[in-house]
């Protein structure tokens, strides 16, 4: 067996060793199978062909724009999260360095900081509290202070970010896209934050 051979197979069992730790992560914490698929795919398809245009003169281009290429094709496919995003790049980068570097403990380290930061980032402990959704409210609000309030209150938590998408004042309904933190008290009580005469407990509908 051949050295270049040698450090071909290891750098093919460090990419299968990566590739599988990133996807149990994935699916541990997330539970799509389908994506578990898609990651694994890209993640092998591009180390092969990375393999072979390893031994061409144009390899690295070529791989860079293989990586760009395939990215664009697969977001542009189906819907989906910022956070499956980055597992989808973190696949396709792994299988990219795996495939061109040269054997050694940069591109193993590389490997290893990929798995790593997705661990820590995509981690339940982090910045837990803090959540988005886009609610559609029965009441059409055109008030920004009065829909601020509203929402604490529906919510449970601190509003630090909204985006109202739309307000129907024929229909009653307010459509917002909303980020906030669970637990923690509203930043002004909803009866302040009401015109006098919806400050009653009955002020929500």
């Amino acid at each position: 067996m051949t050295a270049e051979l040698t450090a071909t197979l290891i750098m093919i069992a460090l990419d299968l060793i990566a590739i599988a730790g990133l996807t149990s992560l994935y699916f541990h914490r997330h539970r799509r199978r389908d994506l578990v698929v898609a990651f694994l795919g890209v993640n092998i398809g591009v180390l092969a062909v990375s393999q072979v245009l390893a031994t061409t003169e144009v390899g690295l281009g070529i791989g860079l724009g293989l990586f760009g290429v395939l990215s664009i094709i697969r977001l542009r496919s189906s819907e989906i999260s910022q956070r499956e995003v980055a597992y989808y790049f973190s696949a396709l980068a792994i299988g990219l360095i795996a495939g061109l570097a040269p054997l050694g403990w940069e591109a193993a380290a590389l490997i290893a900081l990929i798995a790593v930061v997705m661990a820590v980032g995509d981690s339940p402990a982090l910045l837990s509290r803090y959540r988005h959704q886009t609610m559609r409210i029965d009441r059409a609000i055109p008030d920004e202070g009065e829909l601020r309030a509203v929402l604490e209150s529906m919510l449970g938590g601190t509003v630090k970010s909204m985006i109202v998408q739309n307000v129907d004042l024929v229909d009653d309904t307010t459509v917002v896209d909303v980020r906030f933190r669970v637990g923690g008290a509203p930043s002004t009580p909803l009866d302040d934050r009401l015109p006098a005469g919806q400050r009653s407990a009955g002020a929500l509908r």
